[in-house]
């Protein structure tokens, strides 16, 4: 074979290697982003179902990013003494012990911002004084604590739906027996991101008996379709200061 002849062969050889290696690279890099990520695959693009359920003159309610955002005015569609004399919403209560503020001077205003898939790997966490969530009527869920001390000092100024003002915004304590006595109704969110329903379970129309401490367990519920996933429910244990059900005390469990 001439000299020429093997530097043909050669370059030949080289050209072809060369093609070989662009079109490996090219296939790698097709594979790598043709597909779905996991992350991808948990993006949230629509609001959950229950979302529905809160009141729309109250709440605005929308997605941010892998947030939900909830921006409430607090200010509810049920009577309540706390909305004071003359207002077409207010209720006579004369046995509750009213603190000096009413609904409509006082700001009830609140923003809050959960995870639109609650994280239930981590440890539980505690709840805190002050807004720990949002129920259906636009008003906040605070624990059992009022202040710095226990609701028991506080008891008294509860109004018939366990809620009342003071300090700050008006709030429920107590189960919100305006929509929701002793039922499967769905009270609200929390800081969370897991919602909280009545006394009652609607997988099995009864009581639940396998609740955790924090009064969450797993199963369908009337928004999900079927599906199973993980809520709490109002503990159906009374309060015995009032004579009720304490909405939620914690810990948080999906932090």
């Amino acid at each position: 074979m001439e000299m020429k002849d093997v530097l043909k062969l050669l370059g030949l050889t080289v050209l072809m290697f060369t093609l070989n290696t662009a079109c490996s690279e090219d296939d790698s890099t097709d594979d790598s982003t043709s597909g779905v990520s996991d992350t991808d695959d948990e993006v949230v693009t629509e609001l959950h179902p229950a979302f529905a359920a809160f009141n729309s003159d109250a709440t605005t309610i929308y997605l941010e990013g892998s947030q939900v955002v909830i921006e409430t005015s607090g200010l509810p569609d049920h009577e309540t003494v706390y909305w004071g004399e003359g207002h077409e919403l207010y209720r006579d209560e004369p046995t509750v012990d009213v603190t000096p503020s009413i609904m409509s001077s006082n700001n009830n205003a609140v923003t809050i911002m959960v995870d639109a898939t609650p994280d239930l790997t981590g440890s539980s966490v505690a709840t805190n004084f002050d807004t720990i969530g949002i129920a259906v009527s636009g008003v906040s869920i605070f624990n059992d604590q009022e202040g710095a001390g226990q609701l028991d000092e506080a008891a008294g100024s509860l109004d018939w739906t366990g809620g009342h003002i003071g300090p700050g915004v008006y709030h429920y304590h107590l189960e919100p027996k305006a929509f929701s006595d002793d039922d499967d109704a769905l009270v609200g969110i929390l800081l969370d991101g897991v919602f909280l329903y009545g006394r009652q379970c609607a997988s099995t129309g009864t009581y639940p008996t396998d609740l955790d401490v924090s009064g969450g367990h797993t199963s369908a519920t009337q928004y999900t379709n079927g599906e199973e996933e993980y809520h709490y429910h109002i503990i159906n244990e009374v309060y015995s200061t009032t004579g009720s059900y304490l909405a939620f005390a914690g810990p948080f469990q999906g932090y």
